[in-house]
Parts: C-alpha cells; sequence; structure tokens
C-alpha cells in the first residue's frame, strides 16, 4: 500500500476518527478552545506591553510562553479543525507543507523547555539574589535570555528536520495526525542511523538541560526558602515557584504519555488524541494559571471589568435621570391639557 501509494511531492496523513455523532460537538469545542487560546495569550501579552506596571522581567519573559502557545496551537488545531471538515479518513498534503509543519511542530516543543528554563532562572535570581535582581535582571538581559530560548531551540530542530529532508522517499503515508521528523524519515528507504543518533542526542540534551536547571533551581530556592525565618517571602517565593512548576510538570507528563502512547501501535487513536490535548490543555492552563494566579495581572483584569461595570452603569444611571426628566415633562404636558 505505501508503495503504490507513493505521489512525489504529496504525503497523505491519517485522519482523527471521529463518528458521524461527535464530529459537531468535537468541532465545536476545538474552535472554542482556539478561540479562548488565541484571545487569553494574545490579551495577556497586549496587557504586559500597555501597562507600564506590569513591564517587570518576570512579566516579559512570561510573553515567550504565550507567544509559543499561540504559535503551537495555530499550527496543530487549525490543521486538526482542517482535517475534520474533510471527510476522507486520510489527507494529501504537499511534502514541502509538511516538513515545514513538522519544522514547527519541534520548535514550539523545543521553544516550550528553553522558555520555561529562562523563567526558572528569573525566579532564582529574584528568590536566591533579591539586593541584585535589578542590576542582573536588566532589559538587555530580557532580550538576552528570550533570543537564547528561541536561538537554541531553532538551530538544532533546523538541523533535525534537514538530516530528514534530504533523504530520498519510496513511501508517502504518514501514520499520524500531523507531520513530524519521526514521519519524514521514516518515509525513506535509506539508512537513517544519523538521524537516529542526532534526534536522540537531541532529546537528551534538550530534556537533561531542562529537566537538570529547573531541578537544580529549585533545590537552592528550596534551600533559601529553608534557611530564612520570613514566613510572608517564603510563602510569596512558593506561590510564584509552584505556577511555574505545575506548568512544567504537566509539559513533562503531557510529552513522556505521547511518547509513551508510540510504542503501542494498537493506541494509535489514543496517541493521536493526546497529541491534539496536549496542544490545547497546555496552552489554555498557561493563560489561565498566569492570568489569574499573578496577582498584578489579575488585579488589572478585574480593574477593567469594574471599570466597564462601573461605565454601564453610569449609562444606566444617566439613561434613568433622562426618564425621569422626560416622564416629569410629560405628566407637565398633561396636566396643562
Amino acid at each position: 500500500m505505501e508503495n503504490s501509494s507513493f505521489g512525489g511531492d504529496v504525503v497523505t496523513l491519517e485522519g482523527l476518527k471521529v463518528s458521524p455523532q461527535s464530529f459537531i460537538p468535537a468541532f465545536i469545542l476545538l474552535l472554542l478552545m482556539y478561540i479562548f487560546i488565541m484571545v487569553s495569550n494574545v490579551g495577556l501579552v497586549v496587557l504586559i506591553f500597555t501597562e507600564r506596571s506590569l513591564q517587570q522581567p518576570m512579566y516579559l519573559l512570561f510573553c515567550n510562553m504565550s507567544i509559543n502557545d499561540v504559535f503551537g496551537a495555530s499550527i496543530i488545531i487549525l490543521h486538526v479543525l482542517r482535517d475534520l471538515l474533510i471527510s476522507d479518513s486520510v489527507r494529501s498534503v504537499r511534502y514541502i507543507d509538511c516538513a515545514v509543519q513538522a519544522f514547527c511542530v519541534h520548535l514550539h516543543a523545543s521553544a516550550s523547555h528553553t522558555v520555561l528554563m529562562i523563567m526558572a532562572f528569573d525566579r532564582y535570581v529574584a528568590i536566591c539574589n533579591p539586593l541584585r535582581y535589578a542590576t542582573i535582571m536588566t532589559n538587555r538581559m530580557v532580550v538576552d535570555l528570550s533570543a537564547a530560548a528561541w536561538g537554541t531551540a531553532l538551530v538544532p530542530v533546523a538541523v533535525l528536520v534537514g538530516l530528514s529532508v534530504r533523504l530520498s522517499r519510496c513511501r508517502s503515508v504518514i501514520f499520524n495526525l500531523f507531520c513530524d521528523n519521526a514521519s519524514l524519515f521514516k518515509l525513506s528507504c535509506e539508512s537513517v542511523l544519523v538521524n537516529n543518533i542526532y534526534g536522540l542526542g537531541y532529546t537528551v540534551v534538550l530534556m537533561g538541560s531542562s529537566v537538570g536547571s529547573v531541578t537544580l533551581t529549585y533545590l537552592k530556592i528550596a534551600a533559601v526558602c529553608v534557611r530564612s525565618k520570613n514566613k510572608v517571602l517564603n510563602c510569596k517565593a512558593l506561590q510564584t515557584c509552584a505556577t511555574h512548576l505545575v506548568i512544567y510538570i504537566v509539559l513533562l507528563v503531557s510529552g513522556y504519555v505521547i511518547v509513551i502512547l508510540h510504542r503501542f501501535p494498537q493506541l494509535a487513536d489514543h496517541r493521536k488524541v493526546a497529541a491534539v490535548m496536549g496542544h490545547v490543555v497546555l496552552p489554555a492552563l498557561n493563560a489561565v494559571i498566569y492570568g489569574l494566579q499573578i496577582k498584578k495581572v489579575r488585579q488589572k483584569i478585574m480593574s477593567l471589568f469594574h471599570n466597564k461595570k462601573v461605565a454601564n452603569g453610569c449609562k444606566m444611571m444617566q439613561c434613568d435621570q433622562e426618564v425621569e426628566q422626560n416622564g416629569g415633562t410629560f405628566a407637565q404636558d398633561a396636566y396643562r391639557i
């Protein structure tokens, strides 16, 4: 089947198996989740950049996560929404588009780790070196950290996908919901030893540096909190770090679940659903956790709704006054008549 379906520059992807009864609810739910991810994350970025009191290193570094979430959700969710509208069980796509999607998917996954790493560094400086925080975390440092987070994800991923694109192809069927690097080099009948070695090495380096740096950071933060006798500062440090740690654990768990499901071909449909949920739940959680748990952001959001409510209340009071005045005028006119 694979050789006979080979079509040169066109590859086919497996679709998400959805029953006719659950098609409309699944499409609407996924669309609403995508709209929520876009509105919440873009809204947070706009709020942080327009509100001067929120233009601090912690919030500016968080903008990297929101941008990455919007990027990843657009790559995957829009692709799935389009596929749900196609009735065929397999979908055709140009090979170059598949390679671009694979690059974007791995860039999003890698940047998720590197961005959380620089955010962990910011928390470490804020808690372990509070007196030097303003000196270390300058605007230049924020820019450098952001560039490092995206650069260290961009270059290795470009090499990763480039090694797969160089291979000749003898197949055109991708047994996955969307394109990724493994799907690309599995289309070739050549030796993929170099791809496997580089992919495994890159994964080990990325995950090792991610887990190692975050673990070391939180161990040092925990040591500082244990030595400190200030319960208020310890409570604030715990609250700030807990938000970052929850997101990091969810990221690790979702990634490991997908990797484990790859080892069981009979659970292919479960793996597809897990992959979609991983690109839906995490971006939504990031916006909710950081948007509602960070005090200044929460206060700003509440103030916006409060001002809107007050404005609407003032309009209603003005309207009632006009009605009373008009009612009095009408009564006088009726009396004259």
